[in-house]
């Protein structure tokens, strides 16, 4: 009856033991726009350099100087509402992990100045009013002489 009982505990501590190793950890990250860039799936913010205004992918929020203070709001400012983020370069903070993205603007902002353009980008999703499901920003690869297989 011992043997038994203490093969019984065995069997409990070794069954939570094996539970115990399979805890996984979930890191939520929202859905990124359909304008941001491709590739980057693991990624909490953007800096859209042209108005100097930061994206957190987690909340769908623009982050941006407002009278001094920073804000966090669902859309632009009206300055910018009908500004084309398709073609806005986006700055993808890989290194950034906190809630403050804007204690870095003065570096982002001197570095990823306005106008600045880094590797060419493809975003997400086309760009609304495409019919063709693509967006087409000229990163186009192909030998250049127009010609296709030669099959019919």
């Amino acid at each position: 009856m011992k043997t038994l009982k203490y093969l019984l505990i065995g069997l409990l501590f070794f069954s939570f033991s094996q539970s115990q190793a399979q805890v996984n950890v979930n890191v939520n990250i929202g859905t990124p726009p359909a304008w941001g860039p491709v590739g980057y799936t693991d990624v909490r913010y953007y800096y859209l350099p042209d108005l100097e205004t930061y994206y957190d992918v987690n909340t769908s929020n623009y982050v941006y100087l407002n009278n001094g203070a920073w804000v966090r709001t669902r859309s632009l400012p009206a300055a910018y509402r009908n500004y084309d983020l398709y073609n806005e370069y986006k700055v993808v903070l890989t290194d950034y992990r906190g809630d403050r993205p804007y204690d870095n603007f003065k570096t982002h902002k001197v570095k990823y100045a306005k106008g600045y353009k880094g590797k060419p980008q493809k975003t997400i999703g086309p760009k609304p009013g495409k019919g063709n499901g693509h967006h087409d920003n000229g990163n186009h690869k192909g030998n250049g002489k127009g010609k296709g297989n030669g099959k019919h």
